[in-house]
This record gives C-alpha cells, structure tokens and sequence, in this order.
C-alpha cells in the first residue's frame, strides 16, 4: 500500500472511531440530579472491573476576594485531612486541641496582618503557644489516613488539583469498592475537619517559594498574568500571594468551603464498570443527604477593554524568556473555536509554522509554543505566545520573528490541505481523550461545569469543521493587534 493510501486509510479509520466514540458517548452518559442540587454524569463502559469517580468544583482562585488568594488551593490541600472518623484516633478528645490551635492562629494572622505595626513580641509569643498545641494534636492524628484508605482497596491515581476555573477530586478503584468511593467522597464534602490547618498552610507558602518566587518561568507567568488582569481575579495567582497565605485563618478556609462546597455547586462522574441503577440508588443514600447551600452568586468583575500595549520585564538568574499575549472570548463564542484552530496550525507538533518557522529554519529559539485560554475558561481569557531564545538571539529578536508569522495569519489564507490537517489533529485529540476512563471523566465534568453542559464536547467537533481560512484571517486581525497586546520579557539579571 503506498504511504498516500495508508495516510488516506488512516484518516478513514479516524473519522468513523471518531464517530462511533462520540454516538456511544451522547447515548450511554445517564445525567442524575439529586434533591439537593448535586448531578452526576453516568457511564458503563468497558469490561475490565474498575472504575473512575470524579468530582468538580465550580471554584478557583477566581472566586476568591483579595486578602484570601490562594485559599482555593489551600482548601483542596484541607479535603484531604479527613472527617470526625478519618484522620483522627479519637475526634473527642481531639476537638478541644483543635479549637485552641484556631483560636491562638488566628490570633497570630490578625497581629502578622499589622505588617509594620505588628507587635513583634506578641507574634513570638503567639509562635510558641501555637507550636506547643500544634505538638499536643500530633497524638490524634493519622497522617495520610484519605490515600491510605483508597490505596488499601485498590486505589490507583488518588489526587486533586485547583486551578483558576475548577477544584477536582479523582480516583479510580475496583467495581466493588463503589460504595466505598461513595461513602469517602460524600464525607469529605458533607462533614470535613480542617486539622493542621497552620502547618498546611505552611507547605503552601513554602510550595509558592519553590515554584513561583525561585523558578524564573514562575515567576514570568505570574506577572505576565497579572500585568494583562488589572481588574479581573484572573489576575490572582492560584498559589495567592504569599502575604495572604501567611494571613489566612482556619474561618476563613471553613467560610470559603461553606460557600463553594455545595451540592450544586459541583458535579460528580462516574465512568467504567458501575451498573447505573444500583449506582442511583447508593448516590441518594451517601450524598442526597447532604444539604444544598445554593449557589454562589456571579462574579460581576469585568476586565474593562484594553487601550494599549503593555509591557513588564522580569529580572531573574536565568536565560531569557518571552511572553506575549492578546485578549480573547471564551467559549460558547464562535470565535473561541477559531482560536483553537490557530493554535494548532502555529504550534502543535513539529511541522507547525513556529517549531517550522523559528525552531529548524531559523534556529532562533530553544522551543516555542501557544497557550490558547490561559488562564481560564470560565471568563474571558489570552492567547499566549511562549519562547526560549537561542543564544545568541534576544527577546526583541523572537518577538519580531512572531509577530512576522501573526501578519502571516492576517494576509495569506490557509490552504485547505493545512486546515483539513488540523482537522484530523483536533479529532485525533478528541479520540486520545476518550481512551481512558479518568480522561473521559475529567473531559464530562470539566465541559458540564465550565460550559454548563457536557454535550458541548460532541457539538464542538461539528463546529471545528465549520473554520474557514476567511475565519482565521478575520480572528487574527481583529484581536491580534497593538492596543490588545501584553509583552513580558524574561532578562538575564545583571550582576
């Protein structure tokens, strides 16, 4: 067979797999919604015995106020220090240790708060009180005891993550510890016990100095972002910044669970092995019973327009970096799908035009590559152009070289043989998503949180294909433009 008809054969095989995942999908995902508010995406497939529980949060840093950055991830942290039963040896005799722990830190929040005004004698003070305690309640705890339990039963990939948009908790175990999952994950939403919240807090200032104040790719990103946000929480880092997360009281953490926790405010998946009557059933026992909070109000903050270029410098011990980045609409917007297209033409795989263009061709840069929707997608966001110049080669030098290939995208049409490339990229991607069921899991709850509907994973592949190269050059010249730029340079930091 010659490489043509192979390539050709190829294709076929990928659109009607394509095809086939997605029918399976819109016919074998069985929504619930509890009493309470809570829904949940069901579906059986496969016939090995596991499955993949998933559970998201509409909640991020850019639902925090300003004095609280960084307590969406604090609190992801806290979920996972167990209940009145998990994680402790006896919850009774370790509560009153625990409100003595929150009074005494809150305490020292409040004076550290004062900055030059604090009283430096009460905070030493403060310090050794809290640490004493702190060393009383180590006798009641069980370390780890959330991961302990699911790795005993089979557990594989237990973790959680937050980012600007969503918090998710995910794990996949055996078909026969469903109601396990069940009974672990209702608790942990229904009744959690914030235990060593002082010493978590912490590991999460001591996480900021590791990958944010001493990684000079950190430290660009977060303010590059903060330079293009002036007014939306976007331009919070998820981390916070660290006179917040030194600040942060265990009220507070409790007040923001409180609030974002709520049964409707979240979304369980369930993909693999579970037989979705019985899996109705123990849903209306385990989290039914948990009260609906409501939900949040919106966030009414919006990044007015920008009127002109930006542009910041960070100086670090490093070698140059460059970011560059233009506002854009988020999805549902026709023009979102557009932009997801351009990413792939400039930077996905090694025949894109950058890698192309200022990688093999020009040898301008280490690597190059596009971020479409940093840092969210909830609300309006960037894309992003990221490089590593090549020695000899400057920031300048790259940044002249990138802005040759958006005029590029503006003047020359894209041929159809390009676009149909990627295409069959986009619905390859699709595909590779699907293959798994925490993929699959993670892909449902993402889309019916941030999108309010999961099926607009199988209405943006039709859209895709809808791109015309007329698109792409109206896209690029109407948001790839001067006023809508921010630039931030990475320098070498002089001795």
């Amino acid at each position: 067979m010659s490489s043509l008809k192979k390539i050709s054969f190829i294709f076929i095989v990928l659109f009607l797999s394509n095809n086939i995942y997605a029918q399976n999908i819109e016919d074998k995902v069985i929504e619930y919604k509890l009493d309470n508010g809570m829904k949940f995406l069901l579906m059986k497939r496969g016939s090995a015995p596991i499955f993949t529980g998933y559970l998201m949060f509409k909640v991020g840093s850019v639902d925090e106020d300003v004095g609280i950055t960084g307590l969406a991830h604090l609190v992801e942290h806290m979920a996972f220090k167990g209940t009145d039963v998990i994680g402790t040896v006896s919850y009774e005799e370790e509560k009153p240790i625990l409100e003595e722990i929150n009074k005494i830190g809150a305490e020292l929040s409040l004076e550290n708060a004062k900055g030059r005004l604090a009283d430096s004698v009460k905070i030493n003070e403060l310090d050794v009180k809290l640490e004493d305690l702190q060393n009383q309640h180590k006798e009641f705890v069980k370390n780890n005891e959330f991961f302990q339990i699911y790795d005993a039963n089979g557990g594989v990939g237990t973790n959680a993550g937050t980012g600007k948009d969503v918090t998710s908790y995910y794990v996949s175990l055996p078909s026969n510890k469903l109601e396990l999952w069940m009974l672990m994950e209702s608790e942990r939403i229904r009744n959690p016990v914030f235990r060593e919240f002082y010493i978590e807090r912490d590991v999460v200032a001591e996480e900021r100095r590791l990958v944010t104040d001493n990684q000079p790719s950190g430290k660009l990103f977060e303010e590059f972002i903060a330079t293009a946000f002036i007014a939306h929480p976007y331009g919070h880092p998820i981390v916070g910044w660290m006179s917040d997360i030194r600040t942060i009281t265990v009220e507070d953490a409790v007040d923001f669970y409180q609030k974002y926790y709520s049964p409707a405010n979240g979304v369980g998946v369930l993909v693999g092995d579970v037989e979705i009557e019985k899996t109705k059933k123990l849903l209306d026992k385990y989290f039914g019973s948990i009260a609906n909070r409501g939900e949040p109000k919106p966030l009414k903050t919006i990044e007015p327009e920008q009127k002109g270029p930006r542009k910041t410098t960070v100086y670090f011990k490093a070698q140059p970096q460059i970011l560059i980045g233009y506002h854009k609409p988020t999805l549902p917007e026709y023009d979102d799908y557009v932009f997801d297209v351009i990413y792939s033409i400039l930077s996905e795989g090694r025949t894109s035009r950058l890698y192309t263009s200022l990688v093999k061709e020009k040898k301008l840069v280490f690597g190059i590559n596009t971020i479409q929707g940093l840092p969210g997608a909830r609300y309006d966001n960037l894309f992003v152009f990221y490089a590593v110049p090549r020695y000899p080669n400057t920031n300048e030098d790259v940044e002249d070289a990138i802005y040759e290939e958006i005029e590029r995208l503006k003047t020359e049409p894209v041929s159809e043989k390009e676009l149909q490339k990627v295409r069959n990229r986009i619905d390859a991607n699709f595909i590779r998503g699907l293959d798994s069921n925490q993929g699959l899991a993670s892909m449902l709850a993402f889309f019916e949180v941030v999108a309010n509907d999961w099926k607009y994973i199988l209405r943006q592949r039709e859209i895709f294909k809808k791109v015309t190269p007329e698109d792409i050059m109206r896209v690029a010249k109407k948001y790839f433009i001067n006023d809508n730029k921010i630039v931030a340079y990475l320098e070498t930091k002089r001795l």
